[in-house]
């Protein structure tokens, strides 16, 4: 793991808990550096809208009548992994 130079750890802390916008020079793509426990709560906040997302577009087909029973879906699934056929 990386330290930070003592200019970008203060430039950090002076910032707050909102993370500090950094630049890369190389690139000019900016990042921003937050704090690990941010990171991850955001990444789980992330996860579950994208899961609530797929789940409402799940049941949207569902309901126009796309789609197809859940056990022709499995035995496809079956089939597609050459599990053995359910009897």
């Amino acid at each position: 793991m990386l330290k930070l130079p003592e200019e970008l750890a203060n430039a950090l802390h002076a910032n707050g808990p909102d993370g500090l916008e950094v630049i890369d020079p190389a690139t000019n793509r900016v990042y921003v550096i937050v704090d690990s426990d941010a990171y991850r709560k955001v990444l789980v906040a992330l996860r579950r809208q994208n899961d609530r997302n797929a789940i409402a577009e799940g049941l949207a087909q569902m309901e126009a009548g796309e789609g197809k029973p859940a056990e022709q879906a499995f035995e496809e699934m079956r089939e597609r992994l050459r599990f053995p056929h359910s009897r």
